[in-house]
């Protein structure tokens, strides 16, 4: 899919993270709404093109390798500046509520490994999105 953008395959990390457990729960999406209208990363996107991206990557899951083609998509467009960001957002929304499933833990293993991230790095963006998400 050479037209996706550097935000269409955040947002595609996003949504896959969501259906890894093949629930995406309302906090989940929820969540990925929040980011978008909050972090400096969606600054200048228009949050209207939210739903064609989702739909598009929902599509793209649909193919016998879909997540490899979502994967290859964002390691083609994304600066690898963004790939902790990526992976930070992923977290999020598996975060999202409060309960990760083995498909969600596996998704996070294939995401570092792709993107070829530092485990220290990694644990410290999981151990942050711990602390934002607990609860009393």
């Amino acid at each position: 899919m050479s037209d996706t953008t550097p935000h269409d395959a955040l947002i595609h990390i996003m949504v896959t993270m969501s259906a890894a457990d093949r629930t995406m729960t309302d906090s989940e999406l929820a969540k990925i709404g929040t980011i978008i209208k909050t972090l400096p990363v969606f600054a200048d996107y228009d949050s209207d093109m939210l739903v064609l991206a989702a739909s598009q990557c929902t599509d793209i899951l649909q193919a016998d390798d879909g997540l490899q083609q979502i994967l290859n998509n964002a390691s083609k467009v994304l600066p690898s500046s963004l790939y902790e960001t990526a992976y930070a957002l992923a977290v999020e929304v598996a975060a999202a509520d409060l309960h990760l499933e083995q498909e969600e833990l596996r998704l996070l293993q294939i995401f570092r490994d792709h993107f070829n991230l530092e485990r220290l790095v990694c644990a410290a963006i999981e151990r942050g999105a711990r602390a934002r998400h607990q609860v009393m």
